[in-house]
């Protein structure tokens, strides 16, 4: 008498029973296995793990070139006014915090380089999209945009100094020649990889004009736009560097870019190294709190982010 049991027709090994078609067991596998790849496994990460993966390289990092550089100091590899110790660098950070100058030093270059990078996120956009989606202007400016981009932006300076003067317009100005089209590139590079399926089907469900920008354009564009955003900002800082270097002026107070030019002129090495210090310093905590934190979430929400 024939058996009822359902896990009668089925080896144990799991192998297909007679009769049973071996393409049906395979083609069932491969979903299964594709199932397990499409599901992301989302935990917690300890503590313990964030600082090991985080914050240990780094600060292992830093350690080793305090070290080299002390061990260059004591060699007196070069003399001591062209190299201080990192005790010395220290000393003037000390003063500096003490005088209550430190922090005008960073906010004032900070509020600066912000301000114009909003101001060239605003500008660098809009110019984006319209290359990116008209072929006259992209055949009229994109090559001057490209040109831009890999003109130094310490090449602005001195007619901005002449056109506008010595006061913050100047500033903004270079931030604006600096930013502006790397900002633009960037999101004409974005719109450039948007598959153009995603664009048809858009206007298909009727999205053009500023629907199809907002709705398809901008999400499609997102990586290659952050990427842009990012660099925006590289040069937004450069540039506003080089600016403060070169055009001193007391109506403009006193940036890092003005601090790293005063230990020049009073033969300072270790002012030098603390406006080198602050302007890295200002740099890096820039990526880690803004850049890094979106970069993260654009990737995650495309599902190419499953740890970091």
């Amino acid at each position: 008498m024939a058996s009822t049991d359902t896990g009668a027709d089925s080896k144990k090994d799991g192998s297909p029973a007679a009769g049973e078609p071996q393409d049906s067991q395979d083609l069932a596998g491969l979903e299964a296995g594709l199932d397990a790849l499409d599901t992301v496994q989302v935990g917690r990460t300890s503590l313990r793990e964030t600082l090991v993966r985080k914050v240990v390289p780094p600060v292992t990092a830093v350690a080793l070139v305090l070290v080299v550089w002390q061990l260059l100091v004591w060699a007196a590899v070069v003399d001591s006014y062209k190299l201080p110790s990192p005790s010395a660098v220290w000393d003037e950070v000390t003063a500096a915090w003490l005088q209550g100058t430190l922090l005008d030093y960073i906010w004032t270059s900070v509020s600066r380089g912000l301000l114009g990078f909003l101001m060239a996120l605003a500008i660098g956009t809009p110019l984006g999209l319209l290359v990116a989606r008209v072929r006259f202007v992209r055949a009229a400016i994109g090559p001057i945009l490209s040109g831009l981009q890999s003109l130094p932006s310490v090449a602005w300076v001195p007619p901005a100094v002449l056109w506008l003067g010595l006061n913050d317009s100047m500033m903004y100005a270079v931030i604006l020649l600096g930013a502006v089209p790397s900002i633009a590139n960037g999101l004409v590079a974005g719109i450039d990889q948007i598959p153009p399926l995603f664009l048809r089907a858009g206007r298909t469900l009727g999205a053009t004009g500023l629907l199809e920008a907002w709705h398809i354009v901008m999400p499609g564009a997102l990586p290659g736009y952050l990427a842009g955003l990012k660099q925006g900002w590289a040069f937004s800082w450069r540039s506003l560097m080089a600016a403060e270097i070169i055009a001193s002026s007391p109506d403009l107070g006193v940036g890092l870019g003005q601090l790293l030019e005063n230990g020049r002129t009073n033969a300072s090495m270790s002012q030098v190294f603390l406006a080198i210090f602050l302007i890295l310093l200002v740099g890096i905590a820039i990526d880690l709190l803004i850049f890094s934190p979106l970069e993260r979430r654009v990737l995650r929400s495309r599902g190419l982010l499953v740890t970091r």
